[in-house]
């Protein structure tokens, strides 16, 4: 019998590897990614306090596009760092999620640097 390898189980071993290494501040939060098939979340987290500063993801209701494409990504974090700008946010860490670092991941990075972030 062939086994299938469960590859969430993979990427969540990979995203314990990198959360191992970085963390969060107030004033450098952690840039968080999630996605899924139908959509991408973003959050800048204080791992100090446990807390969200802020957030995005193509589920909220001003989202109108499909949210599983570059393009959706590439929105979400530019409104992700137009957020972060109105708490004064500048300097994040980037964690990847265990994803690789390319496709939606990486649109999304680079929206946020075009909106103003710096990792």
């Amino acid at each position: 019998m062939v086994t299938r390898p469960d590859s969430n189980k993979a990427r969540l071993k990979r995203h314990k590897r990198v959360r191992a290494k970085i963390s969060g501040t107030a004033q450098c939060p952690r840039l968080n990614v999630f996605r899924s098939l139908q959509h991408i979340y973003a959050q800048l987290i204080d791992d100090e306090a446990g807390v969200t500063l802020v957030s995005a993801s193509t589920t909220e209701k001003d989202f109108t596009q499909y949210g599983g494409n570059k393009e959706a990504a590439k929105k979400v974090g530019e409104l992700l760092a137009e957020r972060a700008k109105e708490k004064n946010i500048t300097d994040v860490v980037f964690d990847r999620g265990g994803y690789v670092y390319q496709g939606r991941v990486a649109s999304l990075a680079e929206g946020a640097r075009e909106g103003g972030l710096n990792f």
